[in-house]
């Protein structure tokens, strides 16, 4: 099962920042164990010291690695010695590269090559090539940007019976009534604003998505979720519901305002969804 696999997590500490630690080891528990957590940095380097303070906390090892020549980055050269040491052990299943430079294009590449399921994680500004070269990639300021769930209010009590008869709110009621009408009036003899530009990322993955349908589904047009989801990832490796502001797939799909839904029961009584164009 995908919850036993085991990765190997090294973090480049020069390209990332240490509020992101919860969220990198977080994302990597839904896809296995972490079974190396090492970062890599200068850390005789004053531009460490916020890492220090979370290292304990999360057990992650620093491997020190001294700037022997100025304009060379000799913490990605460490990183990638560590991860073919790792690869060559036999050891995990996987990595996951944290950082937003694309000096570990090669690395990840030659990590799948292997048979390494790579994670990719760093922020908007990551170069297109390391992200391609990842099995799937997580935009680590996205996900630091999402807001935390938050309980569901608790439903109001209905008024009883004989409130709803009271005359005195009936007699309030007729006095709003012109009010309202005034207002309706007034906001209809304002002109709507323009509507909002779509972002781009949204068009081209309702497209996307809308082709992937087109392809894959039955001869009635219908496509399970899952797999939609399944082929987003292995072409569009940063692909992640969570970057335009939802937490699941399904809901995300029927946003894009193209397809029609159903529900029915597999043979482990999951709910499992299906779309299709309408």
């Amino acid at each position: 099962m995908p919850a036993d696999r085991r990765f190997a997590v090294l973090i480049d500490a020069d390209n990332v920042s240490d509020k992101y630690i919860k969220i990198i080891l977080d994302e990597v528990s839904t896809q296995g164990v972490a079974n190396y957590k090492r970062i890599y940095g200068n850390w005789t380097s004053p531009n460490m010291a916020s890492w220090k303070n979370v290292l304990l906390d999360y057990s992650v090892t620093p491997i020190q690695q001294y700037s022997y020549t100025s304009g060379k980055n000799a913490t990605d050269s460490a990183m990638i010695i560590d991860a073919m040491d790792i690869l060559y052990s036999g050891k995990v299943e996987g990595f996951c590269l944290v950082s937003s430079d694309s000096d570990f294009t090669r690395l990840a590449s030659r990590l799948r090559e292997g048979g390494m399921t790579v994670i990719g994680m760093g922020e908007k500004k990551t170069p297109k090539p390391f992200i391609a070269a990842c099995n799937m990639f997580r935009y680590l300021d996205v996900l630091a940007a999402q807001p935390e769930p938050q309980p569901e209010p608790e439903a109001e009590p209905a008024p009883a019976a004989e409130e709803k008869a009271a005359p005195e709110k009936g007699k309030e009621k007729e006095k709003a009534k012109p009010a309202k009408a005034r207002s309706a009036r007034k906001k209809a003899a304002q002109p709507e604003p323009p509507a909002p530009q779509e972002d781009p990322e949204l068009t081209a993955m309702r497209g996307a998505i809308k082709a992937i349908v087109a392809e894959q589904s039955d001869e009635d047009g219908w496509l399970a979720v899952s797999m939609i989801g399944n082929l987003l990832v292995k072409r569009y490796p940063d692909f992640d519901v969570r970057n335009f502001g939802f937490s699941k797939l399904t809901p995300f799909v029927l946003s894009l305002g193209i397809f029609e839904v159903r529900t029915e029961r597999g043979k482990d009584n999951a709910r499992q969804a299906y779309v299709r164009l309408k």
